[in-house]
């Protein structure tokens, strides 16, 4: 490693507009991502494929993340996490923008693979810019706000298929999604490096990797985490749409502005327990807000009525996602310095990897125990391994990011 260097303290303005550029980023990183999902029946029929085809693209995407994960954190703890944010931006906005321009279903699941590489990217670096820009005590709040992107892109990506698709045509849904390479313009003028990359900054790429490898017990800590919340994720919402339509038969209609509904309150819990989590800590914040969830349940599985489940839905993502919201800072936080761009971003997409197949365990249990027992049971294993992961887990709440002991 470099020898650590004492640069001059940026300006406030400087930091704020480092953590507009890592919530941007990730908001429209995932306006890109979820375009695909409103495109499901459109896109068979386009390339004369079945419907399973296309969501094949979604998983595709999904298994290039970590890749992409490794590739731009390793790079970001090289060459600087400024650096590495502008060029994924432009990666991933130019495929996103490709895919509108794709004439064979090959060509499209190539585009989705490479744009799986460029949001695989994004999430790690643009936490580590986000964490270590932002004030000690606002860590906990921001990290909520950056998490709050996900939910946010996939509002814009809703309105996109209400707007642009019955006007524009499926195209021009895509072509929107280049939009964000602007947002490489702000980063370039607006965004100072981090300070705590250049003190830690590493002189060999292959470095980052092997200083995560000295650190395996913290590794499968972070990775165990994420895959237990990712079941916590997708457990709650992957198939709650299908559960209102078929076991309460509610219009598809409906059901989108209940999901549209209980997303507002996911990022409504994301701001407060991340906020909360400055007063109690990373951890018990994540235990209140699991506890949250828990004492809902019985609304959002076994509710008879539409406001009982909407509101039960709600609360469940406040309280989900509420977690989620202290995930970005805690990562940041329990990460050894030189590979705060590697290690937080690979981490959680490998977790989410693992965590592909919730939706499909939780349907097999649907034929055994029914719909409201499936997702209760399955939530309620996670939720206790959880619970017991972080009671035995580690936090460095507040800890400093700069002139660490490096060793």
């Amino acid at each position: 490693m470099a020898a650590p260097t004492t640069p001059s303290l940026p300006r406030t303005s400087d930091r704020w507009h480092a953590v507009l550029a890592g919530f941007l980023g990730w908001t429209l990183d995932a306006f890109d991502f979820f375009v695909v999902v409103f495109l499901f029946d459109v896109l068979a029929h386009e390339f004369r494929v079945s419907k399973a085809d296309i969501i094949l693209t979604v998983t595709g995407t999904l298994a290039m993340r970590p890749l992409g994960a490794l590739i731009f954190g390793a790079l970001a703890d090289r060459y600087g996490r400024r650096r590495l944010l502008m060029a994924n931006v432009l990666f991933f906005s130019t495929i996103g923008m490709l895919c509108g321009f794709a004439t064979s279903y090959t060509m499209f699941f190539l585009l989705r693979l490479l744009f799986g590489i460029g949001m695989g990217g994004e999430w790690g670096v643009g936490a580590s810019l986000t964490m270590e820009h932002a004030p000690v005590r606002w860590r906990g709040l921001l990290s909520g706000i950056l998490q709050c992107g996900y939910a946010i892109g996939y509002l814009l990506a809703a309105v996109a298929a209400r707007v642009i698709l019955p006007n524009l045509g499926w195209r021009a849904m895509f072509w929107a999604g280049g939009i964000p390479a602007l947002l490489a313009i702000y980063i370039r003028t607006k965004v100072p490096e981090s300070e705590a990359w250049e003190q830690n900054r590493l002189v060999r790429t292959i470095d980052g990797p092997r200083i995560a490898l000295r650190h395996k017990r913290l590794v499968l800590y972070m990775v165990a985490l994420l895959f237990l919340m990712s079941c916590l994720s997708h457990g709650t919402q992957d198939l709650y749409p299908d559960f209102l339509k078929h076991e309460h038969s509610i219009a598809p209609n409906t059901v989108a502005y209940v999901t549209m509904f209980y997303t507002v309150g996911s990022i409504i819990g994301a701001i407060l327990f991340g906020l909360l989590s400055e007063r109690i800590g990373r951890r018990n914040s994540m235990l209140a807000a699991m506890g949250l969830s828990l004492l809902i349940m019985p609304a959002w599985a076994f509710g008879k009525t539409l406001p009982e489940l909407a509101f039960g839905a709600f609360v469940m993502q406040m309280g989900v996602q509420g977690a989620w919201g202290i995930i970005p800072v805690h990562l940041n936080e329990l990460s050894p310095a030189p590979v705060r761009g590697l290690l937080p971003g690979f981490t959680y997409q490998i977790g989410i990897l693992l965590a592909a197949s919730t939706p499909t365990i939780e349907f097999a249990l649907r034929d055994r125990l029914g719909y409201p027992w499936a997702l209760t049971s399955f939530e309620l294993i996670v939720v206790a391994g959880l619970a017991l992961l972080l009671i035995f887990g580690r936090e460095h709440h507040g800890r400093s990011f700069l002139r660490e002991d490096l060793r």
